[in-house]
């Protein structure tokens, strides 16, 4: 994949899937735009920035429309038009029984995961309409269709990305722009290696591949999305979790539990 000449936007670019999608598509060629509301995004931009690629960033919340709309525009300068948006920023830790889930989180996560991405994706369409080219990936999750126990507000927001992504595509494939949604199983991102080794080891064992996924292997499959080669792929939803999303029970052993825990 050349991604030569092309500018990617990323959100929640600071670690994990968007960190990894930084410094893939810079090795393919693209100059990276970097949105976080970290200021780890800075390092981020530094790996960008060995890898020989230009680098711009801004420190703002993507649930603000005017921060958006301040910090896209940064980029834009520093960078020129912007080819590709990758909405990856988001809530993951917002746990609780849907009854006791305080009014503050649920709207909290809405407007992030959600919210987050139309806004993102209203400061760049337009322009990317007027070009003829445009490449648009938002980052759901398998919670998007099974659920994900106490984290409704996860949930949800990621099932109604989804519906977003494919508004996107009715109201502007014929302007040239794709948009697709990528649906992650367990990735091996910074916080879920800091999740308990028992929980760890039982999505393992539900997921036919055996093992966690690595975030470079999400940012190998959004690399291809952002290239001409994906031109006619549009509205879609792809998985991406090792075949976790067959909902087959998968069985395996204690045995074989244990051996990975000791390895």
């Amino acid at each position: 994949m050349d991604l030569k000449g092309r500018v990617v936007l990323i959100s929640g670019a600071a670690q994990g899937i968007g960190r990894a999608c930084a410094k893939i598509l810079a090795e393919q060629g693209a100059d990276i735009g970097l949105f976080d509301l970290r200021e780890q995004v800075i390092d981020t931009a530094q790996v960008v920035q060995e890898l020989g690629r230009k680098a711009a960033w801004a420190i703002g919340d993507v649930s603000d429309p005017a921060q958006v709309r301040d910090g896209v525009e940064g980029i834009r300068r520093n960078l020129g038009h912007i080819d590709c948006l990758v909405n990856n920023a988001g809530i993951v830790n917002n746990i609780a029984p849907l009854a006791k889930m305080k009014d503050s989180a649920w709207e909290r996560e809405i407007a992030v995961n959600l919210t987050g991405a139309f806004n993102m994706i209203r400061a760049v369409i337009e322009p990317m309409a007027e070009k003829g080219w445009g490449r648009i990936i938002n980052m759901a999750s398998s919670a998007a269709r099974g659920g994900l126990l106490y984290q409704v507000g996860y949930a949800a927001t990621k099932s109604a990305l989804l519906g977003l992504t494919r508004n996107v595509t009715l109201e502007y494939a014929r302007k040239g722009i794709t948009c697709n949604a990528i649906l992650p199983g367990l990735i091996g991102t910074e916080n879920v290696l800091a999740m308990p080794p028992a929980i760890i080891d039982q999505a393992v064992l539900a997921t036919p591949s055996r093992r966690i996924g690595k975030p470079e292997e999400v940012a190998h499959l959004v690399a291809f999305l952002c290239s001409d080669g994906a031109a006619f792929i549009n509205g879609t939803e792809i998985d991406i979790d090792g075949g976790a999303h067959l909902n087959t029970i998968v069985l395996g052993s204690q045995k074989e539990s244990q051996g990975r825990r000791g390895s």
